[in-house]
């Protein structure tokens, strides 16, 4: 190509982009290539401007991301390879603008026998997703239904779009939840809204969602992901060690007795003090200085 020509192609893209800049605009979030893996159900990379959040897309768009057995164990092992990833502090879980997740696997389980249940222990690997350390946070668009409301209630923080819809269906299909959702629910949002949305099949709007406690906050839908990832870049920023014993004691709140814990979260509290970045923290602070935490 002359220089002429590549002249002209250069000044008709720069006059393009003065006149219609929106076009032009760099994304607001950066996204990395961070497994070589062949996913089959899921597509997983890194962003944030430091490449230190986790991002997990949930891909079955044919059937509005229907938890199958192959996606959780998928899930499990993407999730663990970030909880094992020293440059990652984070973790964002997410789907498409139409569903998080629409469900479990109807077909994967209709002909399920309560003898093989018992068995195999159905549904028992579900709960690889509490075993993750470091925080999750899911950002949910359209359908969060069944097991996805129960996936999302399985990590840390739900950040919802607008069009958001959660709910526990099981009765509809003769069935009840078996993920956790009559578990969480009702520690979530109460015995009595748990038990309307269980018993009823009734779904809740992302609005709804946000006044009853089960979500943090509701966004524009398309604005969601951009949300959550700068909450995980916010998260990572910390010390991975100091917010691993964070998560441990909130998390132990919904498990113990108020006195219980207490006295866990004093226990946790003695240990940061075993720290490399307790020290550099507090001495941050004196110094009027941003710290530089070492995860130590």
């Amino acid at each position: 190509m002359s220089v002429t020509r590549f002249s002209k192609i250069l000044f008709s893209r720069v006059s393009q982009a003065a006149r219609f800049p929106q076009q032009f605009a760099a994304p607001t979030i950066r996204y990395y290539s961070c497994q070589t893996n062949n996913w089959e159900y899921l597509k997983v990379e890194t962003a944030g401007e430091k490449n230190n959040v986790g991002l997990i897309t949930l891909n079955r768009p044919k059937v509005l991301n229907a938890i199958c057995k192959g996606l959780m164990v998928e899930l499990y092992h993407a999730m663990e390879h970030f909880d094992k990833n020293p440059a990652v502090g984070a973790i964002v879980i997410t789907g498409s603008e139409k569903a998080f997740a629409a469900g479990a696997d109807i077909k994967e389980m209709k002909d399920n026998t309560f003898s093989n249940n018992e068995k195999v222990s159905f549904l028992h690997d579900w709960e690889n997703v509490s075993k993750i350390k470091k925080p999750i946070i899911a950002a949910v668009n359209g359908y969060a239904l069944g097991g996805g409301c129960e996936l999302a209630m399985m990590c840390d923080i739900i950040y919802a779009g607008d069009k958001a819809k959660f709910g526990q269906p099981e009765i509809i299909i003769g069935t009840i939840p078996g993920g956790g959702g009559t578990q969480r629910l009702p520690r979530y949002i109460g015995k009595s809204k748990a038990m309307e949305i269980v018993l009823t099949g009734n779904q809740i709007t992302a609005e709804e969602a946000e006044k009853c406690g089960l979500v943090s906050k509701v966004f524009p839908a398309d604005k969601l992901i951009g949300e959550a990832v700068k909450l995980g870049e916010r998260i990572s920023s910390h010390s991975q060690i100091i917010v691993g014993f964070a998560k441990r004691a909130v998390n132990t709140a919904y498990e113990t007795s108020l006195q219980q814990g207490i006295v866990y979260e004093k226990q946790l509290f003695h240990c940061t003090f075993a720290t490399a970045d307790q020290k550099e923290g507090m001495d941050a602070f004196m110094e009027k200085r941003s710290p530089k935490f070492t995860n130590e």
